[in-house]
């Protein structure tokens, strides 16, 4: 008989283990490179401490300085990204977000601040949510140019700004445009618009495939499941409003006026972002609301597959959604 320490209690594979002794086994998202000056794209990041005291921190990204024959005093947009996940794996650190941010920051000539939230579950839900809320009022106490870091006051146009993640960073993304649009920014603030990149919603309800396929978040771990243990303290579960956003009677007040919602054809995830679009639809949020879906690609196929003809037409489409 297997003794205690080898039983497992949560097999969220292909994110972590959780085994009836209280031990956890991440199995992806530990491996962490520092910043650096990236030879390949010449963009330049940074890590900066958000909040010593509870951990929170963030990555920054600077976009190689224009050549000379454009005007070296302009001003780029600010991305403020949120990595995915399950809110339990990954980091701002993680080689894969490394390489891809180095190179989206590049392409799109964007600067980016890539935020590092506490993970569940030694920080259970909703830490993430406020530690990302967090970092973007910290990027956003620039917009007058006399904040803490020089590369914000100096580079970034504020009256472009914009949210962006992928899995559980887009679900956050979700979150944070609606508290902007509750609470309000800074004056010179603009929050243009935010992408969605295979959002990890639920609901209690099946819609679409999801009563034949079994949908997951990640690879098996199923994502009603996975939520009940990133937020144990949700008393609605799979219908509470930070993972099904058609429970929220706020939902139509986003503070964006655009948003990207980016789907997989063999994501198990693909219903809920198209679900969501129609959500916003039919919220009374005035903004435009627009879907595109990879074709043959499952969940996170663009980080794990970076180099594919697919992975790049994918980057192109945020560039210009940002630049358009």
């Amino acid at each position: 008989m297997a003794s205690m320490e080898n039983e497992i209690a949560h097999d969220f594979s292909p994110l972590l283990k959780v085994y009836k002794d209280g031990r956890l086994e991440r199995l992806t998202g530990t491996a962490t490179v520092p910043p650096s000056l990236d030879p390949r794209t010449g963009v330049h990041s940074n890590d900066v401490a958000i909040s010593s005291e509870a951990g929170v921190s963030a990555r920054l990204y600077l976009p190689a300085k224009p050549d000379v024959t454009t005007d070296l005093t302009r001003r780029v947009p600010l991305l403020v990204y949120f990595h995915g996940g399950g809110f339990c794996v990954e980091s701002a650190a993680s080689p894969v977000y490394h390489n891809y941010l180095n190179s989206l920051s590049s392409q799109g000539s964007i600067f980016i601040v890539s935020v590092d939230y506490r993970l569940a579950p030694e920080h259970p839900l909703p830490a993430a949510y406020e530690d990302s809320w967090a970092v973007f009022k910290w990027a956003l106490n620039h917009s007058d140019g006399n904040g803490p870091n020089e590369w914000l006051n100096s580079r970034v146009d504020f009256g472009r700004i914009f949210l962006a993640g992928d899995s559980a960073g887009a679900n956050i993304v979700h979150h944070m445009a609606l508290r902007a649009g509750l609470q309000g920014l800074p004056a010179g603030a603009n929050l243009k618009g935010i992408v969605l990149v295979h959002p990890y919603f639920w609901g209690k309800e099946p819609i679409g495939a999801e009563a034949n396929n079994g949908a997951a978040a990640g690879d098996e771990a199923h994502a009603g499941v996975l939520w009940k243990f990133v937020y144990p303290s949700s008393e609605n579960g799979s219908d509470d409003p930070f993972i099904n956003p058609n429970m929220d009677p706020n939902v139509g007040k986003l503070g964006c006026g655009r948003v990207l919602v980016c789907v997989a054809e063999k994501d198990g995830l693909k219903d809920r972002g198209w679900f969501y679009s129609q959500v916003l639809k039919k919220s009374g949020w005035g903004g435009s609301v627009e879907v595109i879906e990879a074709k043959g690609e499952g969940h996170v196929f663009h980080l794990f597959n970076p180099n594919s003809h697919n992975a790049g037409v994918f980057m192109t489409q945020i560039c210009n959604f940002i630049n358009q």
